[in-house]
């Protein structure tokens, strides 16, 4: 069986990497098994940070590396919070202290809310990989005026996605990875790889 460093600590995305990858044959590790600690994420870029995240793990570990690196991208607001979204609200701060500083960026504002999600994956077959698959995607839709749903994570329970008119924290799981941004670039990162041999 193949491995694979997953440059995260994040259950939630080891559990749906693992799933998907299972029926390949390829074991998904988290790259706290080979002890690796988390790299500074230096980029201005979604796409640079997922690169350096996984170039890190693939340079600790020795194997193949997948990184992603995503997001909330509101327009009113320049794209904010972007490639910040996980500390918005301050360095430790939590999916709440987030998603309420940003309803509260918003409050004035009763219209223009409109928004997305944004997932770069990056898979690396080792640190010194020229030509590493880019796969990004996004999920468009807009920012609603309260909390609701107790499903998914981050912003999800401000999140209405398009043709919705609940938000994401309210979608089950099957109809969020059809539709999400990272569903959608896991399924552009498949394709790459099995064009590429990595999949059988």
């Amino acid at each position: 069986m193949k491995q694979i460093v997953l440059a995260s600590g994040n259950k939630g995305k080891l559990k749906e990497f693992s799933e998907i990858l299972s029926e390949f044959d390829i074991e998904v590790l988290p790259q706290s098994h080979f002890d690796v600690v988390e790299v500074p994420e230096t980029g201005t870029t979604f796409v640079e940070n997922a690169i350096i995240k996984a170039r890190h793990a693939a340079k600790v570990t020795g194997i193949p590396a997948i990184a992603d690196d995503s997001g909330l991208e509101v327009d009113l607001l320049n794209g904010q919070p972007g490639i910040y979204s996980a500390r918005y609200g301050g360095e430790n701060a939590s999916a709440k202290d987030n998603y309420l500083k940003l309803l509260d960026a918003l409050a004035t504002e009763q219209e223009n809310r409109s928004a997305r999600f944004q997932c770069v994956l990056v898979y690396m077959r080792h640190a010194d990989d020229p030509t590493p698959i880019i796969c990004q995607a996004s999920w468009e839709g807009t920012i609603g005026f309260e909390v609701v749903g107790t499903n998914g994570h981050g912003y999800d329970p401000i999140f209405i996605p398009e043709g919705y008119q609940r938000t994401a924290a309210e979608l089950s799981s099957e109809q969020k990875n059809s539709l999400s941004h990272r569903g959608k670039a896991m399924q552009l990162l498949l394709a790459q790889m099995r064009e590429k041999g990595v999949l059988a």
